[in-house]
């Protein structure tokens, strides 16, 4: 029960920050990052806060469980993108 009032502290301290922060460099820095698709362009301001302090609060409450996840969705990606370019190459086009 402790773990979940120290995620919910941070997930609102995360949220009111970055909310007052969006039009001074948040939203850009996302820009920055994302691709062209995902770019937040300014519409979606709240589902961009909302997702940075679900992330910022469990990387602060877990930091092993959010590290060994970040490894296992790049280890996926990493082989995702072998098959493919492995299935691209047998081919014949």
């Amino acid at each position: 029960m402790t773990i979940f009032f120290i995620w919910l502290i941070a997930f609102c301290l995360i949220a009111y920050f970055v909310n007052q922060r969006w039009n001074n460099g948040v939203s850009q820095g996302l820009d920055k990052v994302l691709p062209g698709f995902l770019k937040s362009d300014g519409d979606n301001r709240y589902l961009w806060v909302i997702t940075l302090a679900v992330l910022g609060a469990t990387t602060l409450v877990q930091p092993v469980e959010m590290l060994l996840v970040a490894i296992l969705l790049g280890l996926i990606g990493w082989g995702v993108s072998a098959l493919v370019s492995w299935a691209g190459n047998k081919a014949n086009f």
